[in-house]
């Protein structure tokens, strides 16, 4: 006896495979496999603005019902919806006159030159704060994006006010380093 298997228990790829052939109900599995995670990326991308996140998701998620033949089928389907979604988000920090990520402030230039520095200094710095401990990442996008002080982080993380300080120090020493070649300045906030 043959059955049909359930939708749930489909890769991903073949999903989108049955998406490409008209079917709504791969479509809303993709959808609830995939909404949660994506719309926390686009929140913490998109300087946690929810309502903004939620319009890029709802983007993102259109595309793949009316361009389900632009999904590269020699790629896994999570790989290349992020691929997606960052790039959404790297085509909404150039729309910004002035861009601010994670609370590093770099002025866009008319100079050509400098836009495309704007660009990659905001890539790297995006794989940089990748790299760094959870602890270190917490305590830095609090700090620079949140833009909270030193005691509300150190009540949040449970950390000691002059740890906290010493990692933002050190932190901000060390990607300084690595985006010097952009000539970004890490201000430091008062506190």
């Amino acid at each position: 006896m043959f059955f049909k298997p359930k939708l749930a228990r489909l890769p991903d790829e073949e999903l989108m495979q049955k998406i490409h052939q008209g079917s709504e109900a791969a479509f809303t599995e993709l959808y609830t496999r995939y909404s949660t995670s994506l719309l926390r990326y686009f929140t913490r991308m998109l300087w946690n603005n929810r309502a903004m996140a939620e319009d890029f998701l709802h983007d993102l998620f259109l595309k793949i019902i009316h361009n389900p033949q632009q999904f590269d089928v020699n790629r896994k389907f999570s790989t290349w919806a992020y691929s997606v979604a960052h790039n959404m988000c790297k085509n909404e920090y150039r729309k910004k006159q002035n861009q601010r990520l994670d609370g590093i402030d770099i002025k866009h230039s008319r100079d050509l030159d400098r836009e495309l520095d704007l660009s990659s200094a905001n890539e790297k710095l995006t794989m940089l704060l990748e790299t760094l401990e959870e602890d270190d990442k917490t305590v830095f996008l609090l700090r620079y994006e949140e833009e909270l002080s030193i005691t509300q982080i150190s009540q949040i993380v449970f950390m000691p006010e002059g740890t906290v300080k010493s990692r933002l120090f050190y932190m901000r020493k060390q990607l300084a380093v690595e985006l010097s070649e952009f000539k970004v300045v890490l201000k430091e906030k008062s506190i």
